[in-house]
């Protein structure tokens, strides 16, 4: 930031604050009790949720319902060579309207913009409706097995129910709000290991190879057309995201094959059909084999109600823009939270840089951020 500059504002401010604590997953690096100390100051009560070393927080105000929830994380992924960036991936530089650094898109923008935004609305409505919560974990970006689903289950376990949640990755485009997610598709994977027999590659007829005793039924399983998707999700999708064999030797033929695959799948169809369809196509084949499972989220949307409204309404506000109300991309801790019986909607920065060299957000999307979430509450709260 030049010396010319003036101050940044106080949601940049926040944001450069929290940038420049390396936070890789699972780590926080007190990113957390840095915004439960400045959401206390305005009457929140702040409740950490720890749970298999991972840092989350349940930062509520109010007691009543609606429970409006603002969630989102602070871990980051890792930066990947720093000499390959433009600025210090954790120093938060500002040049030119730009704010540069790991996470400045995915999350922390959105999270300043949420502290800032419950700052605006408290002040505006010290006696608000319903209650505001921050559900904040340092487990979204890894396995996210003790993050929000180890607040969720606490909440479970006390009757806490969520009614509405604003998540805040970063669901925009071109523009801020052009996009919001009102739901995602489901995410199946599976390590699927073809068994073979190894032998001396001039011997084939004395070994078993699984690379060629796979291709047939990997390319019919490519070629299934799962559903047609709806109106609102696209068709499922298969993808192998990896293949390795092999002993690393030229004139080995491997005794086994391990194929990585994905699934994003919509409610056209279910995660048991997909796996009693793939299994089938494996039998048919004649295969020996075994295949492990991992279920990571089951599809959701929010349909128009409230909280959907009051997003888009608030976006229209202040942007002047009618949202694409989105179920595509990839999955977000909404995928938790919905089950519970709660609306949710994903609102945030422009996503064109997340997980990239050079992640950087527009400072002035940020401040318009803050507008529409504050927008957002209150219609829902004021």
């Amino acid at each position: 930031m030049s010396a010319s500059s003036t101050e940044p504002s106080p949601v940049v401010a926040l944001a450069r604050e929290l940038i420049r604590r390396p936070s890789i997953t699972p780590t926080d690096e007190g990113c957390q009790q840095l915004i439960a100390s400045r959401l206390e100051a305005r009457g929140f009560r702040h409740e950490r949720i720890d749970r298999g070393g991972v840092t989350n927080s349940w930062i509520r105000r109010g007691d009543g319902a609606p429970l409006l929830v603002l969630a989102g994380h602070t871990d980051v992924v890792p930066t990947g060579p720093e000499s390959a960036w433009r600025y210090p991936p954790f120093d938060g530089e500002i040049e030119d309207g730009m704010l540069h650094g790991r996470g400045a898109a995915d999350m922390k923008g959105s999270i300043a913009a949420f502290v800032c935004a419950c700052e605006q609305f408290v002040s505006s409505h010290p006696d608000h409706g319903g209650s505001i919560a921050l559900l904040i974990t340092s487990d979204e970006e890894g396995p996210a097995t003790d993050g929000t689903v180890a607040v969720l289950d606490v909440l479970a376990e006390r009757g806490e129910q969520i009614d509405l949640c604003v998540v805040g990755e970063p669901s925009s485009t071109g523009r801020i709000g052009d996009v919001i997610k009102v739901g995602r598709r489901g995410s199946l994977s599976a390590t699927l290991t073809i068994r073979g027999k190894q032998g001396h590659i001039a011997y084939p007829h004395l070994a078993k190879n699984p690379v060629h005793l796979a291709l047939p039924a990997l390319e019919e399983l490519i070629n299934i057309e799962w559903d047609h998707g709806n109106a609102d999700f696209q068709p499922t999708s298969l993808q192998i995201s990896n293949i390795h064999a092999g002993t690393g030797a030229h004139n080995v033929i491997p005794g086994d094959l391990v194929v990585e695959m994905n699934f994003r799948f919509s409610p056209e169809v279910n995660d048991t059909t997909l796996r009693q369809r793939t299994e089938a196509v494996l039998e048919q084949h004649g295969l020996t084999y075994d295949i492990d499972w991992r279920l990571s989220g089951q599809p959701f949307q929010t349909s128009a109600g409230a909280l959907r409204d009051a997003v888009v309404d608030s976006i229209r506000e202040h942007t002047g823009i009618e949202p694409e109300c989105s179920t595509a991309g990839g999955t977000s801790d909404g995928r938790f939270i919905a089950p519970t019986g709660a609306q949710v909607v994903e609102l945030g920065p422009i996503n064109a840089t997340i997980h990239q060299v050079d992640e950087c957000v527009s400072t002035a999307d940020l401040e318009l951020l803050v507008r529409c979430y504050a927008g957002t509450m209150e219609r829902l709260l004021g």
